[in-house]
C-alpha cells in the first residue's frame, strides 16, 4: 500500500500510516472468518494480528468485542471488509476462468489470496508492495509452513516508484490477459497519481483483461469526521483513516476507462449487502455512502457483443 501521509513518509512495515490499516483489514478478515454466516475465509488473516505488537489486543472473533455487532468499528466496518473481500474474490475467480491467467495486486498488503483461493494450474500471483509490508507477510506465513495455491511473485515496490520495470522484471507478460485489482488503495493517492495508476494499467493490459478498484466520492470527506466508524476507529485503535486519505478532487477512473474502450460498471456495496443479504445498509452521517467498487474489462473487439453483465461482479 502507499502511505502518503508525511509523518509516515517512511514507513516500511505495518506498524505506522496506512501499513497499520492493512492490519485493521486482517482483523475484519479474521472476524468475518469466524462467523457462522461467514462472506469469506481467511485462515491466514489473525496470524498477522497477532504477529504484531502494535494490534496484539485486537479482537479477531466478534465475541471477543463486549458491544459485539453494535460495535461501529468491528462491527458494521468489519462486516464492510468481510463483504468487499468476498466481491472481489468472486471478481477474481471469475476472471481468472474466463481468460486471465495473470493476477496483478496493487497495494496488496496481507492479501493472502494467492494462498486461500482455489487457482487455475497455470495461474500467477503478483503481490506488489512496499519491501517492509511484504517482508512482514513473508516471516508470518512462512512460520506457517502456508503454501500458495497458485504461482506467486512478491515484487517489492513503492507504487510512487517505477512499479512498471519491476513488474515486467518479475516476469509479468503485457501480451497476455492479466486481472487487476486496487483494494483500498486509491483513497490515499492525489488524484494525478491515481489517473497515472489507472492510465499505467490500461497500457500494461491487452484485450481481455479486468480491473476492479474502490474510490471515495465524497466532495468533502471532513463532513464525516464524527460519523461512528471514523469516530471508533480514532478512539479504539488510534487509526485517523481521515488523516491518512488525501482530500482533494478525486478523477473519473471509470470514466476515464469508459472512454479508452472499457467497459465499467460501479455499484455501491450497499447492492452487495442486498445480494448476499450480509453486510452494512445506509445509515444516517454515513463514513460509507461514497464508497464505489468499480469492474472495468477491456473486451477482445471479436466479442464485444459478448460482454460481461453486471451479474459477473458478484
Amino acid at each position: 500500500m502507499i502511505d502518503t501521509a508525511p509523518q509516515h513518509a517512511d514507513a516500511e512495515g505495518v506498524d505506522a500510516g496506512v501499513g497499520l490499516t492493512a492490519l485493521l483489514v486482517a482483523t475484519a478478515r479474521a472476524i468475518e472468518t469466524h462467523r457462522p454466516d461467514s462472506l469469506a475465509q481467511d485462515v491466514y488473516a489473525e496470524h498477522f494480528v497477532r504477529a504484531a505488537p502494535v494490534c496484539a489486543d485486537w479482537p479477531v472473533r466478534i465475541q471477543q468485542v463486549p458491544d459485539g455487532d453494535s460495535n461501529p468499528l468491528w462491527g458494521r466496518f468489519s462486516r464492510y471488509f468481510g463483504l468487499r473481500t468476498r466481491v472481489l474474490d468472486d471478481f477474481l475467480l471469475r476472471s481468472v476462468r474466463t481468460s486471465a491467467r495473470q493476477v496483478v495486486l496493487l497495494g496488496a498488503g496481507l492479501d493472502t489470496r494467492a494462498f486461500r483461493l482455489d487457482w487455475p494450474a497455470d495461474c500467477v500471483v503478483f503481490e506488489m508492495d512496499r519491501a517492509g509490508v511484504l517482508a512482514f507477510k513473508h516471516q508470518v506465513l512462512t512460520d506457517l509452513s502456508a503454501t500458495p495455491k497458485a504461482k506467486r511473485v512478491p515484487v517489492p515496490v513503492d507504487l510512487r516508484a517505477d512499479w512498471v520495470t519491476a513488474l515486467t522484471t518479475a516476469g509479468f507478460d503485457p501480451a497476455a490477459p492479466s486481472v487487476w485489482l486496487a483494494e483500498g488503495l486509491l483513497f490515499y493517492l492525489p488524484s494525478p497519481v491515481e489517473t497515472h495508476l489507472i492510465d499505467t494499467v490500461d497500457g500494461l493490459a491487452t484485450e481481455g483483461s479486468a480491473l476492479a478498484f474502490e474510490v471515495k466520492l465524497e466532495k468533502d470527506l471532513l463532513k464525516y469526521r464524527t460519523s461512528a466508524i471514523y469516530t471508533a476507529t480514532r478512539e479504539q485503535i488510534g487509526i485517523d483513516l481521515l488523516h491518512l486519505f488525501d482530500k482533494g478532487p478525486r478523477p473519473d477512473s471509470a470514466g476515464a476507462l469508459t472512454a479508452k474502450g472499457w467497459s465499467a460498471s460501479v455499484h455501491t456495496p450497499f447492492d452487495f449487502t442486498h445480494r448476499h443479504g450480509r453486510g452494512p445498509l445506509p445509515e444516517p452521517n454515513d463514513a460509507l455512502e461514497g464508497n464505489r467498487w468499480v469492474f472495468a474489462h477491456k473486451p477482445r473487439h471479436a466479442l464485444v457483443e459478448g460482454l460481461p453483465d453486471e451479474a459477473e461482479c458478484e
